[in-house]
């Protein structure tokens, strides 16, 4: 009976991490493949420049590739050492993921303030040689959530000197429209216009962030239930 249940609870485990490593090499080739084709998209960060999306997706995807490799081996295997390894390294994250999600929502204001300066610093990085991902970013940013900025489309004036904006502020674009009136730019704000866009969609990314420690908690649960049927069928075969 217990190497009936074990035989059950290694399958399940198996077919879990399967489609665990399985996700983590698509987030890896999605991370590659806009390193290869988008990798003029970067971040908007001054302060940590290789924090771009292709970067994240390709530690993560690397990452969850890993866990699930010694989650499938350690099922396949029944080996206790890489299974409880496996539910160490899960639960790891776990508490990772739920103590950066605290501190996000105690230090909210703290963040708003700091991430505003960070990219208004950004902002002087504009067009410059070097930074084509940044500049890239924002123009991105800015015409498709029709802002200007940070706070203000006279966050570039300091950028500029002037009274001037990237083009890709315009309401309608067209070469140097970033030096015409003020009357011809977007006045929204980039920061508060991605964050009320962000609050508009709060309900798919705690749907999402819900799913993420669901399974977490389901293979952490897989783990140590397949580690407790291993020491007790070696406790029997003994």
């Amino acid at each position: 009976m217990a190497r009936a249940c074990l035989q059950a609870v290694k399958y399940l485990m198996f077919a879990f991490n399967l489609l665990f490593w399985l996700g983590g090499c698509g987030v890896l080739g999605v991370g590659i493949w806009l390193a290869a084709t988008q990798g003029s998209f970067a971040t908007l960060s001054s302060s940590f420049p290789s924090l771009s999306a292709a970067n994240l997706l390709i530690i993560t995807g690397a990452f969850v590739m890993a866990i699930g490799f010694v989650g499938c081996l350690g099922a396949i295997k029944e080996n206790k050492c890489l299974l409880l390894a496996f539910f160490l390294l899960l639960l790891l994250v776990f508490l990772l993921e739920a103590t950066i999600a605290i501190l996000f929502f105690v230090y909210t204001d703290k963040i708003d303030r700091y991430a505003q300066q960070d990219l208004k610093k950004g902002l002087h990085l504009y067009g410059t040689q070097g930074n084509v991902g940044l500049t890239n970013a924002w123009s991105i940013i800015q015409t498709d959530f029709r802002c200007c900025g940070v706070s203000n489309y006279t966050d570039w004036f300091e950028v500029y000197n002037a009274t001037r904006v990237p083009d890709s502020c315009c309401l309608e674009f067209s070469e140097s429209c970033g030096l015409h009136a003020p009357g011809t730019w977007w006045k929204a704000p980039c920061y508060e216009t991605v964050k009320v866009w962000l609050q508009e969609n709060l309900l798919a990314v705690g749907i999402f962030g819900l799913c993420t420690a669901l399974v977490q908690i389901l293979g952490l649960t897989f783990a140590m239930t397949m580690y407790c049927q291993v020491v007790k069928a070696d406790t029997y075969c003994a």
